[in-house]
């Protein structure tokens, strides 16, 4: 989302921050841009030049005694430096490490300044808001959560995106009204919101508002805006440990909880996903979670197990076949699922064969029905997806040989 606007607006961030710097007092601002998006660097370079062209920063704006400039800082793209303190300290040269507070950046920031960190959709709303006034931004919304909000709907549903929406707005318009719903006749299952630390909502939830206070209060947060439309297809288990996968991986390593924590949490998930876990693991994830949820340093961990707590929230019994019959109820999980042949559908094409790396699919072309052979299927899915004709189903449970 942010890249959209920096990418197609760059100047109502610009003028944001300068009304901004204005209020504050600020001479300096600095725009953090992650190396991945080179034609937002781009077009901010050509946006900040123009400014200063035509005086709108630089010394003495508009004939003013205020002066106030812009520079870009590219990042390496360390998710953790989408906390404040880890921001500061890249910009500065440094790790991007967060550090603990106070002091907060407002009373020491930036190279030892009180600086004012906002992101960029929050500085794109500025000018809005000063030319129409609060009363006119406030009357968009709900009580506590003012105005729109952009997010980008991905996942399984028809229309992806990003789309800009009133605060309190239900997920069940986001998902089926402006989304569509699941395609090829699915059912939605769930919605997972707020970027990769967010949480995981069911179907049963979507009446809910989307504002800070409600999704906060369902185990859920607002985050980046990053909605993922989850059908039936999904395994909430697979969806929690992809997760934290990523948050686990881009932990700094700073505090204890988070660094040992999440990776001790991914480690109870891939048991489960193998059909190695016990019932007491469920309790042993729900209490470390908890735990890298009080004691982290900085919002990665703070946040971090939010999509393991609410699909053991939400999605207990997924967990508890997993553990108790040894089976993907999606299908998903390669350890807890087997392939096997429909004969009413094969006509011996001889593909699942020719793509198959350990001979387990046998049979003669053009002499129906062809057969898996499980001791010999390492559940790769290569068959699965090279069959023209839908014959390779994939079911849940372990293969029996």
């Amino acid at each position: 989302m942010d890249r959209a606007i920096l990418e197609g607006d760059p100047h109502a961030v610009l003028e944001g921050m300068a009304i901004a710097a204005y209020a504050v007092g600020a001479e300096r601002g600095y725009i953090y841009v992650r190396a991945e998006y080179p034609l937002a660097v781009q077009r901010l370079e050509t946006a900040i030049s123009q400014a200063r062209r035509y005086g709108l920063l630089g010394e003495g704006i508009l004939e003013t005694d205020f002066s106030f400039d812009v520079e870009i800082r590219v990042g390496a793209g360390a998710f953790v430096c989408g906390e404040e303190t880890a921001l500061i300290a890249s910009i500065e040269g440094r790790r991007g490490e967060p550090r603990p507070r106070p002091p907060y950046p407002a009373q020491s920031g930036l190279f030892g300044k009180p600086t004012l960190i906002n992101n960029v959709e929050t500085f794109a709303n500025v000018r809005h808001i000063v030319l129409r006034g609060a009363d006119w931004f406030s009357s968009i919304g709900t009580q506590k959560s003012k105005g729109t909000k952009v997010f980008a709907l991905a996942g399984q549903v028809k229309n992806t995106g990003l789309v800009e929406v009133p605060m309190g707005i239900t997920l069940r318009e986001l998902v089926y009204d402006i989304g569509g719903g699941a395609p090829n006749g699915k059912r939605v299952k769930a919605v997972q919101i707020g970027g990769p630390s967010g949480g995981c909502l069911p179907e049963s939830l979507f009446h809910l508002p989307v504002d800070y206070e409600s999704l906060t209060e369902h185990g859920a947060i607002m985050g980046s805006g990053g909605i993922i439309v989850l059908d039936e297809s999904a395994c909430m288990v697979n969806v929690a440990k992809f997760f934290l996968e990523f948050t686990a991986e881009e932990s700094c390593g700073k505090c204890t909880p988070c660094r040992v924590g999440t990776r001790i949490m991914l480690g109870i998930l891939e048991r489960i996903s193998r059909g190695e876990g016990t019932e007491e693991d469920l309790e042993r994830l729900e209490e470390l979670g908890h735990m890298v949820k009080d004691a982290s340093l900085c919002g990665l961990g703070q946040t971090a197990p939010n999509p393991v707590l609410s699909s053991l929230r939400y999605f207990r019994e997924e967990f508890l076949a997993h553990i108790r019959d040894k089976s993907c109820p999606a299908g998903v999980c390669p350890d807890l699922v087997h392939y096997v042949v429909v004969p009413e559908l094969c006509r011996a094409c001889d593909r699942c064969r020719q793509v198959c790396p350990t001979g387990a699919a046998q049979g003669t072309p053009g002499n129906p029905p062809y057969r898996i052979e499980l001791s010999a299927c390492i559940n790769c899915g290569a068959c699965f997806d090279a069959c023209p004709f839908g014959a390779i189903e994939r079911r849940p449970g372990r293969k029996e040989r």
